[in-house]
């Protein structure tokens, strides 16, 4: 996936792809997806025909009505990958599959069996005590902070964002603290596609398959008992891959929340009183980072049912049809804003497509949690360390080089060293 993204690329003989398909990769999807989207918008409409590695087609849906009807009709793009029309071509290495391959999980399923695993990780999570879920994550913000707050400079996506949603969720699902980090580097590999992802996955698959055969001899006060426990049959396959989503799509998509948000109040002057004993901007900051730099940019996907239309595209029976996200959000149809730093406030309005939408949308209660975990976490570390400064220049920062998930991969800063608090708050 090196191939430079520009809605000009043309790939040469693939079977089956567009003449004028644009690549799913490329430096541009992380530095420039603005004005990409933009382009595409221009060159193709609302539905954009892709490549993906090893000139594998697909569609890009990047119109806020055209991705709004397609996430509204289940049964006509359903989640069943077993349609795909291009399963022959995927070799068993392809790189995507861990983002777009046939899994027993929630994701893959529909109807029935879809209510039914929604709702057993739907009450599992429910569960979860607010109040004590925020004392969870400022223990453990806090003890990231410590580590960093005597040095007087620290680097904040691995020192701190990407540490810490995967040790709250660690605790939540009754993993042990200690694979924190190691959890985290594997779903860094799988969500960002390259040729680490398998191994990332089954790494994953490993951790949790362990956690479930411990937890159903021993259940304790945490998700993974509580999936176990439920009355609706699950077999202990289901429950393996429903707690893999869980963990993933709560882990590295909170973790680039945390840390577009931190860049963006690092370096926006609107959001600066935040780092001077205020919090006032910090909600602003995270719901504006889910509108202009979503931490889930693009998402596979949706395959037709069937032969039909979207926009003015014809739509082939096992099409595959990636969501995309950012590109719905900056719609000039359904949404005026400005880019290059200097888009206005979002206010109040929550209509971004961050969580997705739908039957397979992301479940209220695991969104209240990465909510929780997102803004103690930014909250924390503007109490511990409020002069925080970039210690580079903001046109230094560099993004991962991922269409998928779009994150920082670094965030230098220096501030004023203080001491640690050693757990006590």
């Amino acid at each position: 996936m090196t191939t430079p993204a520009s809605p000009s690329s043309s790939p040469a003989g693939a079977p089956g792809l567009a003449p004028d398909a644009v690549p799913l990769s490329g430096e541009r999807f992380h530095t420039d997806p603005h004005e990409l989207y933009r382009e595409m918008r221009q060159k193709h409409g609302p539905v954009v025909p892709i490549v993906l590695a090893g000139d594998i087609p697909a569609w890009l849906v990047i119109g806020y009505r055209e991705l709004h009807q397609l996430l509204s009709d289940s049964e006509l793009f359903t989640r069943d990958s077993a349609l795909w029309n291009q399963w022959e071509n995927i070799p068993d290495d392809w790189p995507l599959l861990p983002m777009v391959g046939k899994q027993p999980s929630i994701l893959y399923t529909t109807g029935e069996a879809h209510t039914r695993r929604v709702s057993v990780t739907n009450d599992a999570l429910e569960a979860v005590d607010q109040i004590e879920l925020r004392r969870i994550v400022e223990r453990h913000a806090d003890a990231l902070v410590d580590r960093i707050c005597g040095q007087g400079e620290a680097e904040l996506i691995g020192d701190y964002a990407k540490l810490l949603p995967v040790l709250v969720l660690a605790q939540l699902l009754g993993l042990p603290e200690e694979d924190g980090p190691a959890l985290s580097q594997a779903m860094h590999d799988l969500v960002d596609g390259t040729e680490k992802a398998i191994d990332g996955q089954q790494y994953m698959v490993g951790s949790i398959e362990r956690l479930v055969a411990s937890r159903r001899e021993r259940p304790g006060a945490d998700v993974t008992s509580r999936m176990l426990a439920t009355p609706r049959g699950l077999t202990d396959e289901e429950i393996v891959w429903d707690l893999m989503v869980s963990i993933t799509s709560g882990h590295q998509p909170t973790a680039d929340w945390i840390g577009n948000t931190l860049r963006l109040m690092l370096t926006d002057d609107r959001f600066a009183a935040s780092f001077f004993g205020g919090r006032n901007s910090v909600a602003e900051a995270m719901r504006e980072v889910l509108w202009e730099d979503a931490p889930s940019q693009i998402i596979a996907g949706r395959w037709a049912s069937r032969d039909t239309r979207l926009a003015d595209r014809h739509i082939k029976a096992g099409d595959l049809m990636v969501l995309g996200f950012q590109g719905a959000n900056d719609d000039p149809q359904v949404r005026v804003h400005q880019h290059g730093g200097a888009g206005g406030m979002t206010g109040g309005n929550n209509a971004f497509f961050s969580f997705s939408h739908g039957e397979h949308r992301c479940p209220f209660p695991a969104v209240e949690i990465a909510e929780v975990i997102a803004r103690t976490g930014i909250e924390v570390i503007l109490d511990r360390l409020p002069d925080m400064d970039l210690s580079v220049p903001p046109a230094s920062l560099v993004r991962r080089p991922s269409p998928w998930l779009r994150g920082m991969t670094v965030l230098p800063v220096r501030f004023t060293p203080t001491p640690a608090l050693g757990g006590q708050r």
